[in-house]
Protein backbone atom coordinates (compact mmCIF):
# COMPACT_ATOMS: atom_id res chain seq x y z
CA UNK A 1 0.00 0.00 0.00
CA UNK A 2 1.38 3.41 -0.92
CA UNK A 3 2.32 5.59 2.05
CA UNK A 4 0.21 8.51 0.81
CA UNK A 5 -2.85 6.30 0.61
CA UNK A 6 -2.10 4.79 4.03
CA UNK A 7 -1.76 8.26 5.52
CA UNK A 8 -5.13 9.36 4.13
CA UNK A 9 -6.92 6.22 5.26
CA UNK A 10 -5.30 6.44 8.68
CA UNK A 11 -6.44 10.02 9.26
CA UNK A 12 -10.04 9.13 8.43
CA UNK A 13 -10.05 5.95 10.49
CA UNK A 14 -8.47 7.45 13.56
CA UNK A 15 -11.11 10.19 13.60
CA UNK A 16 -13.75 7.49 13.55
CA UNK A 17 -12.06 5.26 16.09
CA UNK A 18 -11.02 7.73 18.73
CA UNK A 19 -13.03 10.86 18.24
CA UNK A 20 -10.17 12.77 16.60
CA UNK A 21 -7.62 11.82 19.27
CA UNK A 22 -6.90 14.42 21.90
CA UNK A 23 -3.13 14.08 21.62
CA UNK A 24 -2.40 17.72 20.98
CA UNK A 25 0.52 19.87 22.11
CA UNK A 26 -0.80 19.96 25.64
CA UNK A 27 -0.78 16.16 25.99
CA UNK A 28 2.41 15.27 24.14
CA UNK A 29 5.36 13.54 25.78
CA UNK A 30 7.06 16.91 26.27
CA UNK A 31 5.14 17.02 29.55
CA UNK A 32 5.62 14.46 32.32
CA UNK A 33 2.31 12.75 31.58
CA UNK A 34 -1.29 13.49 30.69
CA UNK A 35 -3.30 14.70 33.69
CA UNK A 36 -6.48 16.08 32.13
CA UNK A 37 -10.00 14.67 32.06
CA UNK A 38 -10.08 10.97 31.27
CA UNK A 39 -9.84 10.72 27.51
CA UNK A 40 -11.50 7.32 27.58
CA UNK A 41 -14.59 9.16 28.81
CA UNK A 42 -14.22 12.03 26.34
CA UNK A 43 -13.76 9.66 23.39
CA UNK A 44 -16.54 7.24 24.31
CA UNK A 45 -19.17 7.54 21.54
CA UNK A 46 -21.90 6.12 23.79
CA UNK A 47 -23.89 8.22 26.22
CA UNK A 48 -23.26 7.69 29.91
CA UNK A 49 -26.30 7.94 32.17
CA UNK A 50 -26.02 9.59 35.55
CA UNK A 51 -27.74 7.47 38.18
CA UNK A 52 -29.80 8.88 41.02
CA UNK A 53 -28.75 6.71 43.98
CA UNK A 54 -30.97 8.37 46.61
CA UNK A 55 -32.86 5.09 47.09
CA UNK A 56 -29.68 3.50 48.46
CA UNK A 57 -28.75 6.35 50.80
CA UNK A 58 -28.20 5.39 54.40
CA UNK A 59 -26.19 6.55 57.37
CA UNK A 60 -22.67 5.22 57.91
CA UNK A 61 -20.88 3.15 58.99
CA UNK A 62 -21.44 0.64 56.18
CA UNK A 63 -20.92 -3.06 55.66
CA UNK A 64 -19.30 -3.51 52.27
CA UNK A 65 -18.87 -6.83 50.50
CA UNK A 66 -16.17 -7.32 47.88
CA UNK A 67 -16.43 -10.44 45.72
CA UNK A 68 -13.18 -10.82 43.83
CA UNK A 69 -12.63 -13.16 40.88
CA UNK A 70 -9.13 -14.05 42.05
CA UNK A 71 -5.52 -12.93 42.24
CA UNK A 72 -3.91 -15.01 39.50
CA UNK A 73 -1.38 -12.40 38.39
CA UNK A 74 0.53 -9.38 39.62
CA UNK A 75 -1.96 -6.90 38.17
CA UNK A 76 -4.81 -8.46 40.14
CA UNK A 77 -2.71 -8.51 43.32
CA UNK A 78 -2.03 -4.79 42.96
CA UNK A 79 -5.67 -4.09 42.12
CA UNK A 80 -6.75 -5.89 45.32
CA UNK A 81 -4.19 -3.91 47.30
CA UNK A 82 -5.81 -0.73 45.97
CA UNK A 83 -9.23 -1.91 47.17
CA UNK A 84 -7.82 -2.71 50.61
CA UNK A 85 -5.98 0.60 50.81
CA UNK A 86 -9.12 2.56 49.90
CA UNK A 87 -11.14 0.65 52.50
CA UNK A 88 -8.51 1.48 55.13
CA UNK A 89 -8.54 5.15 54.12
CA UNK A 90 -12.31 5.25 54.70
CA UNK A 91 -12.42 3.49 58.06
CA UNK A 92 -14.62 6.18 59.56
CA UNK A 93 -17.38 5.34 57.06
CA UNK A 94 -16.97 1.55 56.94
CA UNK A 95 -17.93 -0.75 59.80
CA UNK A 96 -16.83 -3.93 58.06
CA UNK A 97 -15.21 -4.66 54.69
CA UNK A 98 -15.66 -8.34 53.78
CA UNK A 99 -13.49 -9.78 50.99
CA UNK A 100 -14.06 -13.13 49.26
CA UNK A 101 -11.93 -14.78 46.57
CA UNK A 102 -13.54 -17.05 43.98
CA UNK A 103 -10.22 -18.47 42.74
CA UNK A 104 -11.55 -18.17 39.15
CA UNK A 105 -14.48 -20.47 39.81
CA UNK A 106 -17.74 -18.84 38.67
CA UNK A 107 -19.87 -21.23 40.74
CA UNK A 108 -17.86 -20.39 43.86
CA UNK A 109 -18.24 -16.68 43.17
CA UNK A 110 -22.00 -17.08 42.96
CA UNK A 111 -21.92 -18.83 46.35
CA UNK A 112 -19.59 -16.12 47.71
CA UNK A 113 -22.07 -13.42 46.70
CA UNK A 114 -24.95 -15.24 48.38
CA UNK A 115 -22.84 -15.56 51.56
CA UNK A 116 -22.14 -11.83 51.47
CA UNK A 117 -25.83 -11.05 51.06
CA UNK A 118 -26.56 -13.28 54.06
CA UNK A 119 -24.23 -11.03 56.09
CA UNK A 120 -26.48 -8.03 55.39
CA UNK A 121 -24.02 -6.06 53.30
CA UNK A 122 -25.09 -2.57 52.28
CA UNK A 123 -23.40 -2.73 48.88
CA UNK A 124 -21.60 -5.29 46.71
CA UNK A 125 -18.32 -4.47 44.98
CA UNK A 126 -17.57 -7.20 42.46
CA UNK A 127 -14.89 -8.21 39.97
CA UNK A 128 -16.79 -10.93 38.03
CA UNK A 129 -15.02 -14.08 36.83
CA UNK A 130 -16.71 -14.01 33.43
CA UNK A 131 -19.04 -11.86 31.36
CA UNK A 132 -21.83 -14.44 31.20
CA UNK A 133 -21.83 -16.57 34.35
CA UNK A 134 -22.25 -13.84 36.98
CA UNK A 135 -24.95 -11.89 35.19
CA UNK A 136 -28.01 -13.63 36.75
CA UNK A 137 -26.80 -13.42 40.37
CA UNK A 138 -25.87 -9.75 40.03
CA UNK A 139 -29.26 -8.92 38.54
CA UNK A 140 -30.89 -10.73 41.47
CA UNK A 141 -28.70 -8.77 43.86
CA UNK A 142 -29.84 -5.49 42.34
CA UNK A 143 -33.49 -6.58 42.55
CA UNK A 144 -32.98 -7.28 46.26
CA UNK A 145 -32.13 -3.57 46.71
CA UNK A 146 -28.45 -4.21 47.37
CA UNK A 147 -26.61 -1.98 44.87
CA UNK A 148 -23.75 -3.43 42.84
CA UNK A 149 -20.60 -1.67 41.65
CA UNK A 150 -18.64 -3.73 39.10
CA UNK A 151 -14.91 -3.15 38.81
CA UNK A 152 -12.38 -4.20 36.13
CA UNK A 153 -14.79 -6.67 34.55
CA UNK A 154 -18.44 -6.32 33.84
CA UNK A 155 -21.29 -8.68 33.10
CA UNK A 156 -23.64 -8.73 30.17
CA UNK A 157 -26.59 -6.73 31.50
CA UNK A 158 -26.52 -3.04 32.37
CA UNK A 159 -29.26 -3.87 34.89
CA UNK A 160 -26.75 -5.92 36.91
CA UNK A 161 -24.93 -2.94 38.41
CA UNK A 162 -25.33 0.71 39.34
CA UNK A 163 -21.89 1.68 38.04
CA UNK A 164 -19.01 -0.01 36.19
CA UNK A 165 -15.49 1.25 36.94
CA UNK A 166 -13.00 0.68 34.13
CA UNK A 167 -10.23 2.23 32.07
CA UNK A 168 -11.81 1.50 28.66
CA UNK A 169 -10.66 -1.78 27.18
CA UNK A 170 -11.85 -0.70 23.75
CA UNK A 171 -9.83 2.52 23.71
CA UNK A 172 -6.72 0.70 24.93
CA UNK A 173 -7.06 -1.91 22.22
CA UNK A 174 -7.87 0.49 19.40
CA UNK A 175 -4.93 2.73 20.21
CA UNK A 176 -2.42 -0.10 20.48
CA UNK A 177 -3.76 -1.79 17.34
CA UNK A 178 -3.64 1.46 15.38
CA UNK A 179 -0.05 1.98 16.53
CA UNK A 180 0.81 -1.51 15.29
CA UNK A 181 -0.80 -0.89 11.88
CA UNK A 182 1.07 2.37 11.38
CA UNK A 183 4.36 0.99 12.70
CA UNK A 184 4.12 -1.77 10.07
CA UNK A 185 3.21 0.69 7.33
CA UNK A 186 -0.20 -0.91 6.88
CA UNK A 187 1.15 -4.30 5.83
CA UNK A 188 2.42 -7.32 7.74
CA UNK A 189 1.72 -10.60 9.49
CA UNK A 190 0.85 -10.35 13.16
CA UNK A 191 0.00 -12.46 16.17
CA UNK A 192 -2.68 -11.50 18.70
CA UNK A 193 -2.19 -12.45 22.35
CA UNK A 194 -5.34 -11.60 24.36
CA UNK A 195 -5.70 -12.39 28.06
CA UNK A 196 -8.26 -14.77 29.55
CA UNK A 197 -10.99 -16.28 27.40
CA UNK A 198 -14.45 -15.21 28.57
CA UNK A 199 -13.21 -12.31 30.72
CA UNK A 200 -14.73 -9.01 29.56
CA UNK A 201 -11.40 -7.08 29.37
CA UNK A 202 -9.86 -9.72 27.11
CA UNK A 203 -12.94 -10.15 24.91
CA UNK A 204 -13.59 -6.41 24.52
CA UNK A 205 -9.93 -5.69 23.76
CA UNK A 206 -9.71 -8.49 21.21
CA UNK A 207 -12.89 -7.37 19.48
CA UNK A 208 -11.70 -3.75 19.35
CA UNK A 209 -8.26 -4.73 18.04
CA UNK A 210 -9.81 -6.87 15.31
CA UNK A 211 -12.05 -3.92 14.46
CA UNK A 212 -8.93 -1.92 13.66
CA UNK A 213 -6.91 -4.65 11.94
CA UNK A 214 -9.92 -5.68 9.85
CA UNK A 215 -9.88 -2.30 8.11
CA UNK A 216 -6.43 -2.95 6.66
CA UNK A 217 -6.49 -5.76 4.08
CA UNK A 218 -2.70 -6.05 4.04
CA UNK A 219 -2.57 -6.88 7.73
CA UNK A 220 -2.74 -10.66 8.13
CA UNK A 221 -3.50 -12.22 11.51
CA UNK A 222 -1.47 -15.43 11.70
CA UNK A 223 -2.86 -16.61 15.02
CA UNK A 224 -4.97 -15.58 18.03
CA UNK A 225 -3.92 -17.25 21.29
CA UNK A 226 -5.34 -16.59 24.76
CA UNK A 227 -2.66 -16.37 27.45
CA UNK A 228 -4.50 -15.91 30.78
CA UNK A 229 -2.37 -12.78 31.29
CA UNK A 230 0.46 -15.10 32.31
CA UNK A 231 4.11 -14.28 31.46
CA UNK A 232 4.91 -18.01 31.45
CA UNK A 233 2.02 -18.86 29.13
CA UNK A 234 2.80 -15.88 26.90
CA UNK A 235 6.34 -17.19 26.56
CA UNK A 236 5.17 -20.75 25.90
CA UNK A 237 2.59 -19.71 23.31
CA UNK A 238 5.03 -17.45 21.46
CA UNK A 239 7.76 -20.10 21.46
CA UNK A 240 5.34 -22.43 19.69
CA UNK A 241 4.32 -19.70 17.23
CA UNK A 242 7.95 -18.88 16.45
CA UNK A 243 8.52 -22.55 15.61
CA UNK A 244 5.42 -22.55 13.40
CA UNK A 245 5.91 -19.21 11.64
CA UNK A 246 9.56 -18.30 12.17
CA UNK A 247 10.57 -15.00 10.63
CA UNK A 248 7.08 -14.42 9.21
CA UNK A 249 5.93 -12.69 12.41
CA UNK A 250 6.11 -8.94 11.81
CA UNK A 251 4.38 -7.80 14.99
CA UNK A 252 2.86 -9.01 18.27
CA UNK A 253 -0.26 -7.35 19.66
CA UNK A 254 -0.60 -8.21 23.35
CA UNK A 255 -3.34 -6.61 25.44
CA UNK A 256 -1.01 -6.45 28.47
CA UNK A 257 2.68 -6.55 29.23
CA UNK A 258 2.02 -9.57 31.43
CA UNK A 259 1.94 -11.93 28.45
CA UNK A 260 3.78 -9.44 26.24
CA UNK A 261 6.92 -9.80 28.36
CA UNK A 262 6.75 -13.55 27.94
CA UNK A 263 6.50 -13.10 24.18
CA UNK A 264 9.62 -10.91 24.13
CA UNK A 265 11.50 -13.51 26.19
CA UNK A 266 10.51 -16.20 23.67
CA UNK A 267 12.06 -14.19 20.84
CA UNK A 268 15.22 -13.63 22.87
CA UNK A 269 15.47 -17.35 23.62
CA UNK A 270 15.03 -18.02 19.89
CA UNK A 271 18.11 -15.89 19.18
CA UNK A 272 16.25 -12.73 18.20
CA UNK A 273 17.32 -9.72 20.21
CA UNK A 274 17.62 -5.94 20.19
CA UNK A 275 15.87 -4.07 17.45
CA UNK A 276 15.27 -7.30 15.52
CA UNK A 277 12.51 -8.22 17.98
CA UNK A 278 9.22 -7.50 16.19
CA UNK A 279 7.12 -4.54 17.36
CA UNK A 280 5.18 -5.35 20.53
CA UNK A 281 2.35 -3.78 22.49
CA UNK A 282 1.43 -4.28 26.14
CA UNK A 283 1.61 -2.14 29.26
CA UNK A 284 1.00 -2.60 33.01
CA UNK A 285 4.13 -4.56 33.90
CA UNK A 286 7.40 -2.80 34.70
CA UNK A 287 9.36 -5.76 33.29
CA UNK A 288 7.77 -5.22 29.88
CA UNK A 289 8.93 -1.61 29.97
CA UNK A 290 12.38 -2.73 31.11
CA UNK A 291 12.66 -5.18 28.19
CA UNK A 292 11.59 -2.52 25.67
CA UNK A 293 14.05 -0.01 27.17
CA UNK A 294 16.94 -2.50 27.16
CA UNK A 295 16.44 -3.98 23.70
CA UNK A 296 15.12 -0.98 21.78
CA UNK A 297 12.47 -2.73 19.69
CA UNK A 298 9.40 -0.74 18.53
CA UNK A 299 6.97 -0.67 21.43
CA UNK A 300 3.71 0.87 22.62
CA UNK A 301 2.62 0.42 26.21
CA UNK A 302 -0.75 1.45 27.64
CA UNK A 303 -1.46 0.78 31.30
CA UNK A 304 -4.85 -0.56 32.32
CA UNK A 305 -4.44 1.18 35.63
CA UNK A 306 -4.80 -0.97 38.73
CA UNK A 307 -6.07 2.13 40.55
CA UNK A 308 -9.51 1.00 39.36
CA UNK A 309 -9.81 -0.68 42.76
CA UNK A 310 -9.34 2.62 44.59
CA UNK A 311 -11.99 4.38 42.55
CA UNK A 312 -14.31 1.40 42.83
CA UNK A 313 -14.42 1.81 46.61
CA UNK A 314 -14.97 5.54 46.24
CA UNK A 315 -17.88 5.05 43.83
CA UNK A 316 -19.41 2.44 46.15
CA UNK A 317 -19.34 4.86 49.09
CA UNK A 318 -20.82 7.60 46.89
CA UNK A 319 -23.75 5.29 46.11
CA UNK A 320 -24.40 4.67 49.81
CA UNK A 321 -24.30 8.41 50.48
CA UNK A 322 -26.90 9.03 47.79
CA UNK A 323 -24.55 10.84 45.43
CA UNK A 324 -25.17 10.72 41.70
CA UNK A 325 -22.76 8.38 39.90
CA UNK A 326 -22.16 7.54 36.23
CA UNK A 327 -23.20 4.14 34.92
CA UNK A 328 -19.65 3.87 33.61
CA UNK A 329 -16.66 5.52 35.27
CA UNK A 330 -13.53 5.66 33.10
CA UNK A 331 -10.08 6.15 34.55
CA UNK A 332 -7.45 7.65 32.29
CA UNK A 333 -4.41 5.77 31.04
CA UNK A 334 -0.94 6.77 29.86
CA UNK A 335 0.45 6.01 26.40
CA UNK A 336 4.14 5.09 26.70
CA UNK A 337 6.32 4.96 23.58
CA UNK A 338 10.11 5.05 23.02
CA UNK A 339 11.41 8.15 21.28
CA UNK A 340 11.38 7.65 17.52
CA UNK A 341 8.45 5.23 17.58
CA UNK A 342 5.44 7.51 17.66
CA UNK A 343 3.18 7.16 14.63
CA UNK A 344 0.94 9.52 12.69
CA UNK A 345 -1.99 8.89 15.02
CA UNK A 346 -0.51 7.59 18.25
CA UNK A 347 1.65 9.95 20.28
CA UNK A 348 3.31 9.39 23.64
CA UNK A 349 2.05 10.93 26.84
CA UNK A 350 5.39 10.05 28.34
CA UNK A 351 8.58 8.67 26.84
CA UNK A 352 9.55 5.12 27.74
CA UNK A 353 12.88 6.27 29.22
CA UNK A 354 11.04 8.58 31.61
CA UNK A 355 8.40 6.03 32.59
CA UNK A 356 10.25 2.75 33.06
CA UNK A 357 11.40 2.07 36.62
CA UNK A 358 14.88 0.61 36.34
CA UNK A 359 15.24 0.95 40.12
CA UNK A 360 12.14 -1.14 40.85
CA UNK A 361 11.40 -4.88 40.49
CA UNK A 362 10.16 -6.09 37.14
CA UNK A 363 6.98 -7.45 38.72
CA UNK A 364 5.88 -3.96 39.75
CA UNK A 365 2.52 -3.02 38.22
CA UNK A 366 2.61 0.55 36.94
CA UNK A 367 -0.12 3.15 37.44
CA UNK A 368 -1.17 1.61 40.75
CA UNK A 369 -2.02 4.86 42.57
CA UNK A 370 -0.53 3.62 45.85
CA UNK A 371 2.39 6.00 46.17
CA UNK A 372 6.10 5.98 45.41
CA UNK A 373 6.97 3.52 48.18
CA UNK A 374 4.44 0.85 47.19
CA UNK A 375 5.90 -2.66 47.28
CA UNK A 376 3.51 -5.54 46.51
CA UNK A 377 5.68 -7.90 48.57
CA UNK A 378 5.35 -5.92 51.82
CA UNK A 379 2.03 -4.10 51.38
CA UNK A 380 -0.48 -4.25 54.22
CA UNK A 381 -3.70 -2.32 54.88
CA UNK A 382 -5.56 -2.04 58.14
CA UNK A 383 -9.08 -2.05 56.73
CA UNK A 384 -12.17 -2.77 58.91
CA UNK A 385 -12.82 -6.51 59.20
Amino acid sequence: MKLSKLFSITCIKVFFLCGALAFSAGTHADSASYTGQSRTFLWNPDFNDIVDTSQYKKDPPYVVGFSNAGVADGWLVTFKHGVEWAAAENRERIEKFIITDANWDADKQIRDIQDLLNQDIDILLVNPVTLEALDPVLRRTMRSDVPVVSVVRRVKSDEAFVSFVTASDTALARLSAQWMVETLGGSGKIVLLPGQAGASPAEFRLRAAKEVFGQYPDIEILSVQYTDWSPAKGKEVMATLIQAHGGEIDGVWADSGLQGSGSVEAFINAGVSGKDIPPHTGGDLNYMYQLAHEHGFPFCGIDYTAAIGIDGVRIALDVLEGEQVPTRFDLNFQVVIPEGHETTSIKADVWLRDYVRLDKPGELIMGHGLGEDYDPQTFTANYPR
